[in-house]
């Protein structure tokens, strides 16, 4: 992987709402990257680059909820709420402190937010993603980032879907559309580690 500097690593949706097998949102590939994604997380950190945790969080009444998301939001009696246990990341992956933090309440971390204004106003062109789910958050932020022109990978090791089989898929797709698809150890050598 080419590194273009400054880089910065977004880390979305690791979220206890997203990794537990009680909750309706639940990835099944999810809880075995999270020692992965703290790997990356590590290396970027080690390597001074920025580090943006992605959250997907909302309203306890569910008003800014997805049309698609509204009936199981109701159903569950509300998931990924503000303030809520699971809100919050595994203690393996909570911010640092010089991590910066973007709320989202779509698939997208650029949707509605302020990602796009904080990394321009830091320089960053180059986008590394980690995190879940892999054909839904992290594909959408990474065609929004490729549509906003900034150099986009994707740790392999470090996303997970429902299955394998729908991982591979995802990430050939977006192999195809031109963005990279890496690996952490490739991540920790592009950052000289």
């Amino acid at each position: 992987m080419t590194q273009l500097e400054p880089q910065a690593l977004l880390v979305i949706d690791m979220q206890r709402d997203f990794l537990s097998p009680a909750s309706p949102l639940f990835v099944a590939g999810g809880p075995s990257i999270v020692l992965t994604v703290q790997r990356a997380l590590q290396a970027a950190r080690t390597a001074n680059a920025t580090v943006v945790h992605v959250r997907r969080s909302h309203r306890p009444d569910g008003i800014d909820i997805d049309s698609t998301r509204r009936n199981l939001f109701a159903a569950a009696g509300g998931f990924l709420v503000s303030g809520t246990p699971g809100a919050d990341e595994p203690p393996e992956l909570t911010p640092a402190l010089g991590d910066l933090t973007v709320i989202k309440t779509r698939w997208s971390a650029f949707f509605a937010t302020d990602l796009d204004l904080l990394l321009r106003r830091l320089a960053i062109r180059h986008l590394v993603l980690a995190g879940v789910q892999t054909p839904n958050c992290i594909r959408a932020t990474a065609m929004d980032a490729l549509s906003l022109d900034y150099v986009t990978s994707v740790l392999s090791d470090a996303t997970a879907s429902q299955t394998n089989e729908i991982q591979a898929a995802n990430l050939a797709d977006m192999a195809a559309m031109g963005i990279t698809i890496t690996s952490v150890s490739q991540f920790e050598e592009s950052l000289g580690l």
